[in-house]
């Protein structure tokens, strides 16, 4: 392992917190308005990105309980922004999806911290968006114990 000092990790722990500060202001502001949280963010976010996705593969990807998910998922559901229908291959299973306006509103949440990331790489030297990434899924592993190199 390599040896750092505390100085240079504590610096570390102030940029990455003051980096998610600024990524999820917006989102935060908005998802506010409505007296939600960023849960509520993840789960559209998720859904977004794989329509038709379990309520089992939602849990995974987010790591957290049945009970964590219920009340957010059923606020999402309430709002008419998601949509839960049983599986063609078994009737058991739910699969979700976004609504025409949880499209809009995960469009709105994400579009500004896609915004932020477009600004940010645009800006890097060559190869410094790569050493980001494999820094994002060490810490992503730290959680998971997967490391993605997909995503």
């Amino acid at each position: 392992m390599i040896d750092i000092e505390e100085g240079r990790l504590n610096a570390a722990l102030e940029l990455f917190y003051y980096a998610y500060r600024a990524f999820t202001t917006q989102p935060d502001a908005l998802l506010s308005a409505r007296g939600w949280g960023r849960v509520h963010h993840r789960v559209l976010y998720f859904i977004a990105r794989e329509p038709g996705l379990s309520v089992n593969t939602l849990l995974a990807r987010l790591g957290v309980s049945k009970q964590a998910l219920h009340a957010p998922l059923r606020e999402l559901q309430a709002a008419a922004l998601i949509e839960a229908r049983a599986a063609e291959h078994d009737r058991r299973v739910k699969c979700l999806y976004l609504s025409d306006d949880g499209v809009v509103l995960e469009r709105e949440l994400s579009g500004s911290q896609r915004a932020i990331m477009a600004q940010v790489f645009s800006g890097l030297e060559d190869g410094a968006s790569d050493g980001w990434r494999a820094v994002m899924c060490s810490l992503a592993a730290a959680d998971t114990g997967v490391v993605r190199r997909d995503i």
